[in-house]
């Protein structure tokens, strides 16, 4: 029995006896047998995943792979990852945070993008085994976190049935996504300087700057999508938001989109802001509103 597994059939047992309560997270490599193309085998060129389940009496089969921020320079994983993991939780909705590869590891594309692609595919393998449906596998991200969702989202494939990996064989498209200030695009004036050359480099090729503006990718296909966003965010403006909701407008695709007038960039769940933490109470309705919470 997996780490995870093992920590699910805990929750069981405990929500038989009367009692629920949040499983502490495990930590697995997302690719054991090594990721593609690594430059080593230090800790920093092996992604991991984190795993939160949902506690079981609440247990909707809903799970989401978190990518949180930093820029496609680090990993916030705490503030933008675990801490939103254990709201999920509260939820019904299971959390995996996603360690993917980066520029400060010395990673650029695609390898942040296989690596998300590989975490949404592994939920959904495992599906089963962690008693979650897997067509409600969704995919959430803040900022650059956020850019790395939305690719996911509208550059995906349904797997090889032939793979020997069984991993493999299975859909990486998400279910559903939810993005918050996120980098969308790549073109300027929009995008964030720092997130486009850490994941693209210098002089990036103008065709793939272009396919990786993800407000030109969106398609009938793409997921439903939840959108937070902020006029006062400097950093990653708020027209990343708002140009992907109109894309997914046009293509017929069911959205929601928020955008306040005050908060800084990276203002996380917005605890402690009366106004900014609203937009977790908001995307649980959204959720709910489409049957992904009890």
């Amino acid at each position: 029995m997996g780490r995870f597994a093992f920590f699910l059939f805990a929750v069981l047992i405990a929500a038989s006896n009367g009692s629920s309560f949040a499983a502490e997270p495990t930590v697995e490599l997302l690719w054991p047998n090594g990721a593609p193309d690594a430059k080593g085998t230090a800790d920093a060129d092996k992604p991991t995943l984190t795993l939160l389940p949902a506690p079981a009496d609440k247990a909707s089969g809903a799970a989401v792979v978190i990518c949180p921020g930093g820029g496609y320079g680090g990993v916030m994983m705490s503030y933008e990852g675990v801490d939103v993991g254990r709201w999920l939780n509260t939820l019904g909705v299971s959390a995996v945070v996603l360690n993917y590869r980066h520029a400060g590891r010395g990673y650029h594309h695609p390898a942040p993008l296989e690596d998300a692609q590989r975490a949404i595919r592994a939920v959904r393998a495992r599906a089963s085994e962690w008693k979650l449906d897997p067509k409600k596998i969704g995919v959430l991200g803040f900022s650059a976190g956020g850019h790395l969702a939305s690719t996911a989202g509208t550059h995906f494939d349904s797997g090889k049935a032939d793979a020997a990996d069984p991993i493999d064989r299975v859909s990486c498209r998400p279910d559903f996504m939810v993005l918050i200030y996120a980098v969308i695009s790549l073109k300027p004036p929009a995008t964030h300087s720092g997130s486009l050359h850490n994941l693209l480099g210098d002089n990036p090729d103008a065709k793939l700057v272009e396919s990786l503006s993800n407000e030109t990718q969106v398609t009938a296909q793409t997921p439903p999508t939840f959108l937070v966003a902020s006029t006062a965010d400097t950093v990653v403006p708020a027209e990343n938001s708002v140009r992907f909701y109109l894309a997914l407008r046009q293509a017929k695709v069911p959205a929601e989109l928020h955008v306040y007038e005050k908060g800084n960039h990276g203002f996380g769940m917005g605890k402690g802001d009366p106004v900014l933490s609203t937009w977790t109470d908001l995307c649980g309705a959204w959720l709910r509103l489409h049957g992904l919470v009890k």
